[in-house]
């Protein structure tokens, strides 16, 4: 797999990472672990050399990432995210410096690791000065205990105030094809400061794929079920835009997910999804998105299709939206 570097960093990782909360939070019954730590090596096998995880998607989470990656832990690049009280998201944020410690010593020893490669804050967090939270991951780089610094979801300020303390490596934020919110002030930031772009949930949280459609039952612990724009109703208006993928996908022998990870990959070079599945079939399936070339007329027809496509639903109830964006 072809190799990117993620903004001014000088931090090499694979064109397409992978995303690790789904295996065991978020979307339903947590995979095996046995099945898992399998999965990621694959991974690895396949080219897969950037990894994602967080202490909010429990400790059982970073600990099958840190077990997975051990054989190869030099080869690789982990990235793993801290912001929320006891690292539990229902309980609220909090980015102060002791809390960011306290994380990056549990992330350490559940990971059995000595350095975080790419430490993120997971949601920027109002009651902490954000020049805070930067000069504490700047000590802890000093420190020899974390390489890069992220952040996950911000606005243009915060991005701008925390680049001046420690320069940051990536931003992580939703980014697709049906949402595309990224392009309007943040692309122009993170390329003004040298700062990578990192977007999870390249595949619409699995609708781009086309394996989802208004029949489609979610798990009751799935937490697409409070998702607005996982209502039967708007998976069904919105199953326009795979049509539409799934028409470029036949003529370029591909499907609908590679298309769509192919498109990502064609907007900036300094973009790096990290797609997440369960399926050993589908990790197989994401990575040969990767090798797809998309012509600038085909750009243009998904872009054309976009741009008359009224996607409908909120990609998040309003609750968490409240922390998106600061």
């Amino acid at each position: 797999m072809q190799k990117r570097i993620l903004g001014n960093s000088g931090l090499e990782v694979s064109a397409l990472g992978m995303g690790c909360m789904g295996l065991n939070f978020g979307y339903g019954p947590a995979t095996d672990k046995q099945e898992a730590i399998k999965l990621i090596r694959e991974a690895f096998e396949q080219g897969v050399s950037f990894f994602d995880t967080a202490e909010a998607y429990g400790q059982a989470n970073e600990e099958l990432v840190g077990e997975a990656l051990a054989p190869f832990r030099k080869e690789v690049v982990i990235a793993t995210k801290f912001g929320f009280k006891e690292g539990n998201p229902s309980k609220g944020l909090d980015s102060s410096p002791t809390r960011i410690r306290a994380v990056i010593e549990e992330s350490l020893k559940r990971m059995k690791t000595d350095v975080i490669d790419l430490f993120y804050q997971h949601r920027v967090d109002p009651n902490t000065p954000i020049e805070e939270v930067a000069g504490t991951v700047k000590d802890l780089i000093a420190e020899g205990k974390v390489k890069h610094f992220g952040l996950s979801e911000a606005g243009v300020e915060s991005i701008r105030k925390a680049h001046a303390v420690q320069p940051l490596t990536a931003l992580q934020s939703e980014y697709s094809i049906w949402w595309r919110e990224p392009e309007i002030e943040i692309f122009s930031t993170l390329e003004e400061l040298g700062i990578g772009f990192v977007p999870f949930s390249p595949l619409g949280r699995g609708f781009l794929t086309g394996a989802i459609n208004d029949n489609t039952k979610f798990d009751a612990t799935d937490f697409r079920n409070n998702v607005p724009r996982f209502t039967e109703e708007n998976r069904k208006a919105n199953f326009k835009l795979i049509e539409l993928l799934g028409a470029i996908a036949s003529q370029k022998e591909a499907t609908p997910a590679q298309i769509a990870l192919g498109w990502l990959l064609a907007q900036k070079p300094w973009i790096v999804p990290i797609p997440g599945t369960t399926k050993s079939h589908r990790l197989t399936e994401n990575i040969g998105g990767a090798s797809i070339h998309l012509s600038v007329n085909d750009i243009q027809a998904i872009d054309d299709a976009f741009h008359k496509t009224t996607i409908q639903g909120e990609r998040y109830s309003a609750n968490l939206k409240k922390m998106v964006g600061k």
